[in-house]
């Protein structure tokens, strides 16, 4: 990695110059694929935490072995089936005549198909497939270890039962949500094989320039910067993440 990494601070000759770093940072194209990679990343963040926090808190609660073995056989069934498998079925399902458009067309939602493949929501909804289950297992390996007596404490002095889960699960369940987030969100960050099926040429995420740099164009110094920025980005967001959470009692041990 390091030496990848120096031929973005070095010329054609191994010469020292930050003219490929100045070049990303003042010109609008790479700054654009810049925010679509966090904008995307911070989406499929957000949608995995939506999906992924009512499953583990469901699975907690559940006294059925029998479906809390089926609830976790369907969490894990990502893991089971090829990346290239699940992302070229996503093809399948979000094209113009695909089962997700025939459905709400069939419902009478929509009157003609709407775009979703070669687009933000395509993109999302495939790495969001992909990912999930990285916030998923980071959520309920830390919600199973919740007392469950507090609920029955806090049912028995009378708190109904939203207010347990917001003054108990909530709370507790935090450490959960950064590890997850921080797990997501920096994964989302270099992924390829799913942005670069299912994203359109407008859509370009830092991983795709990289890639094109690299086996198209063979301009190893821009790809070289291009992977020290993303790399620099990741460490910031990490860096940052250490800081503010070292110093809290409850959150202290995601980092």
């Amino acid at each position: 990695m390091i030496e990848l990494f120096k031929l973005g601070i070095a010329d054609s000759s191994g010469a020292f110059t930050l003219e490929h770093m100045q070049h990303i940072f003042t010109n609008k194209v790479y700054l654009d694929v810049i925010w679509i990679t966090l904008k995307i990343s911070f989406l499929v963040t957000v949608i995995s935490l939506l999906i992924s926090y009512p499953i583990a808190y469901l699975l907690i609660r559940i006294e059925s072995n029998l479906w809390k073995n089926m609830i976790l056989a369907l969490a894990m069934i990502p893991f089971w089936i090829s990346l290239l498998v699940r992302t070229f079925s996503w093809i399948v399902m979000l094209q113009d005549q695909g089962v997700i458009n025939q459905a709400l067309m069939a419902l009478g939602i929509i009157d003609e198909p709407i775009k979703l493949l070669y687009t933000t929501t395509g993109v999302v909804i495939g790495m969001v497939h992909v990912l999930y289950p990285f916030m998923f297992f980071s959520l309920y390996s830390v919600m199973k270890g919740i007392d469950q007596r507090l609920y029955q404490a806090a049912e028995g002095l009378g708190a109904r039962p939203i207010a347990a889960f917001f003054q108990i699960n909530f709370p507790l369940s935090l450490p959960g949500i950064l590890a997850g987030s921080l797990l997501v969100f920096v994964m989302s960050l270099g992924f390829f094989v799913t942005p670069a099926l299912l994203g359109g040429s407008s859509e370009m995420m830092i991983s795709m320039v990289i890639e094109n740099y690299i086996n198209k164009t063979l301009n190893w110094h821009m790809a070289s910067a291009l992977s020290l920025v993303l790399f620099i980005v990741t460490i910031v967001i990490l860096g940052l993440a250490f800081l503010v959470l070292r110093n809290h009692a409850v959150l202290k041990d995601v980092t």
